[in-house]
């Protein structure tokens, strides 16, 4: 006959390993610290905007990253190609299968996330800034109040929820320029909502394109003028484009996105070459201050915005 006591226990003992496993991997760091290439690191990310729309939106700020920085047009959404879905894939360095989070306003994973952070998340590059850089300024400052759940709020400066996209940005840009974050995300609705509204590929929608990219704008200006963008580096992107008035499939339109980093320490290299999925936003912004990454993450950084192999 089986000792049910000795099951027991041999259960609750593999139970105990496997829950230690799990907390250990969140703590383990790969990769070696770097120098670190930028003081201030700044995400501005646009809701929706496909990189198709390169090609006829007027978009001069956008224009000037890309011709004197990096960029690409081919970075590519995880699918599927909705918001909550690659808003936490960009900055938990992992597609869905990981984090969990897999449907458009995902609001808790509903697929159990692979490992923990301390806040109960996935580990997020806020949570990799705090556990290297603990005394670093953080801030989101964003439009779509879904993004209030994909990161940890325990540990960031600014947790803002703007009522217009010129709220939203203007509120990011004070935090940078009043505490000047190590990392600052910046989320626009926008051309989304128009998007939805009225359509992809629409005049309305390259309208607020240039909306967005006015507000890029003001950022630049910002941060030149009060000497910080000597030490800061941008990274635009979006979450996904879209077709008609949805996304969520597996067209080019709806799954190809921007992706541009600029900087007085970027050169001028313009179009990048090798492939760039959402999820190495967040290795990328880890390298740029120099931190190491999870062991848990599956991105890697875009290294040659730098001038590295």
């Amino acid at each position: 006959m089986i000792n049910r006591s000795r099951m027991v226990l041999a259960i609750l003992g593999g139970v105990g390993i496997l829950f230690n496993l799990s907390c250990s991997t969140t703590k383990k760091l790969i990769g070696n610290k770097v120098e670190p290439m930028a003081k201030h690191v700044i995400l501005v990310g646009a809701d929706g905007l496909g990189a198709y729309a390169f090609e006829k939106a007027e978009i001069p700020n956008l224009r000037k990253m890309m011709s004197e920085g990096v960029y690409s047009l081919k970075a590519r959404a995880v699918l599927p190609s909705s918001s909550a879905v690659n808003w936490a894939s960009m900055i938990m360095g992992s597609g869905p299968e990981l984090h969990g989070f897999t449907e458009w306003g995902s609001k808790t994973p509903e697929l159990p996330s692979a490992v923990l952070g301390k806040s109960g998340l996935y580990p997020t590059i806020f949570s990799v800034i705090d556990q290297q850089m603990p005394e670093a300024k953080m801030g989101v400052s964003y439009s779509w109040s879904g993004i209030r759940y994909l990161f940890e709020k325990n540990l960031v400066d600014l947790n803002s929820k703007g009522e217009t996209e010129e709220e939203t940005m203007q509120k990011g840009i004070d935090f940078i320029i009043e505490e000047k974050p190590a990392f600052t995300f910046i989320h626009l609705d926008e051309p989304d909502h128009t998007g939805h509204a009225i359509g992809h590929d629409t005049p309305e929608y390259y309208s607020a394109v240039a909306r967005v990219d006015k507000l890029v704008g003001n950022l630049i200006e910002a941060l030149e003028k009060e000497n910080l963008l000597q030490e800061t580096i941008i990274i635009f992107t979006a979450d996904h484009g879209g077709i008609n008035t949805g996304h969520g499939g597996k067209t080019l339109a709806e799954t190809q996105i921007p992706w541009i980093a600029y900087g007085k320490k970027i050169l001028g290299k313009g179009e990048l070459k090798n492939t760039i999925v959402t999820y190495d936003t967040a290795t990328t912004i880890a390298y740029l201050l120099g931190l190491k990454v999870p062991e848990s993450w599956r991105g890697k950084p875009v290294k040659e915005i730098v001038n590295l192999n």
